[in-house]
C-alpha cells in the first residue's frame, strides 16, 4: 500500500511538472509576427531592442491580443516575451519588458502603482496624483531600458468607469517621445471594442485575434499531446474515436481549457489507481469541475453536441 501511495505521489508530481511546461503551438507565431513588426532591425535585418517609430515625433505602436477566458493568452504572451531574442539582456539593471495585470480596484492610479512595483521601484504613496505616478512610470521605464510594456486583463481598466478617452490618452503618453515603449494589451473580446474608440487608436494598434480550437483541425495535435502526457505518467493513452471532439466542445473551443481538462483527467486516473486513461476519467474530472449531472456531462451523454454549455445548471 505504501509503495502504491508513493507511486501515485510520484505521478501527481509528474502531472504538476506537466502543468508547469509550456506547449508551443502555431498560435505563438501569430502573436510573434505582430510583435516583431514593432521592433527596429539592424543592418542585417535582425530585430533589436528598440521600438520602431511611426511618426516624426517618435510615436510607437502597440499590439492588442483578444481571446476569451481560458484560452491561454496570458501564458502565450509571457512565453513569447520571455523568450523573444530582442528582449534578452545580461545587464541586471536592464528590464527589456515589463508585464502587469490590471489590479483591483482597476484605476489608472492603481495600474501605475502596479507597474512601478513590478519594476522594483520603492513604495509610492497612494496619495500622489495620478499624473505624477504616470510621470514616474515613464521615467522608470526609460531608466530600465524597457522596450515592451504588457498590460494583461486590460479590459478591466476600461470597465472601471473612467472616461475612455482619459485612459487612452494616458496609455498613449507612454508611446510617445524619448523612452516610448511598445504597448501590448491583452483581454477578452470587449477590449477591442473599448480600445477602438476612434480611428487614431485603431491605427496605433495591431489586432491579434487567436482562432478557436477546432476538433477537425486539431485532432492530431491533441492526440499527440495526450499520448506524450500519458507516457510521462506511465498511463496507456485512450483510443476513443470521439474523445477530442468531446474535449474541444467541453473546453468551449479554448486551447488553455483543453490542456487543463487533460491534466485533470490524468490526475483522476492516477488517483483511481488505474493504468489507462479513458473517457470516464475526463467525465469524472470535468463533471466535478463543472458541477453537472451525468445527463449534461459532455463526456458521457450520447448526444453531447446538443448540450448547451451556457445552460448547464438548469433542470433537464
Amino acid at each position: 500500500m505504501a509503495k502504491d501511495t508513493f507511486a501515485s505521489q510520484q505521478s501527481i508530481s509528474a502531472i504538476d511538472a506537466l502543468r508547469a511546461k509550456y506547449i508551443t503551438t502555431a498560435r505563438d507565431q501569430i502573436f510573434e509576427t505582430h510583435l516583431d513588426r514593432q521592433f527596429q532591425r539592424d543592418a542585417v535585418g535582425l530585430l533589436i531592442a528598440k521600438p520602431r517609430k511611426f511618426t516624426a515625433t517618435g510615436d510607437t505602436h502597440g499590439v492588442i491580443l483578444i481571446e476569451g477566458a481560458g484560452g491561454g493568452k496570458t501564458s502565450l504572451v509571457h512565453h513569447v516575451l520571455n523568450n523573444h531574442p530582442a528582449l534578452q539582456s545580461d545587464d541586471p539593471t536592464c528590464k527589456p519588458w515589463v508585464g502587469v495585470r490590471v489590479p483591483s480596484p482597476a484605476t489608472l492610479k492603481s495600474l501605475g502603482l502596479e507597474i512601478l512595483r513590478e519594476t522594483g521601484y520603492p513604495s509610492v504613496s497612494n496619495a500622489r496624483k495620478e499624473w505624477d505616478i504616470w510621470s514616474l512610470v515613464r521615467t522608470r521605464l526609460k531608466l530600465l531600458g524597457t522596450v515592451v510594456l504588457w498590460i494583461d486583463e486590460a479590459h478591466d481598466l476600461f470597465r472601471a468607469g473612467k472616461a475612455i478617452e482619459d485612459i487612452l490618452k494616458m496609455l498613449k503618453s507612454i508611446m510617445q517621445g524619448e523612452g516610448a515603449v511598445i504597448l501590448v494589451l491583452t483581454g477578452v473580446d470587449k477590449l477591442w471594442e473599448m480600445a477602438s474608440y476612434d480611428d487614431q487608436v485603431k491605427r496605433r494598434y495591431s489586432k491579434v485575434t487567436l482562432p478557436e480550437i477546432s476538433a477537425s483541425t486539431h485532432d492530431k495535435m491533441f492526440r499527440g499531446i495526450i499520448k506524450a502526457f500519458c507516457e510521462k505518467v506511465e498511463l496507456v493513452a485512450p483510443d476513443e474515436n470521439d474523445l477530442i471532439d468531446r474535449l474541444v466542445y467541453a473546453s468551449r473551443g479554448r486551447f488553455g481549457r483543453c490542456i487543463e481538462n487533460i491534466h485533470a483527467a490524468l490526475e483522476a486516473a492516477i488517483l483511481n489507481g488505474d493504468t489507462a486513461l479513458t473517457v470516464q476519467h475526463f467525465a469524472e474530472s470535468w463533471g466535478m469541475n463543472e458541477g453537472v449531472v451525468p445527463g449534461k456531462n459532455v463526456f458521457l451523454a450520447p448526444r453531447w453536441a446538443e448540450i448547451d454549455l451556457t445552460q448547464l445548471h438548469k433542470p433537464l
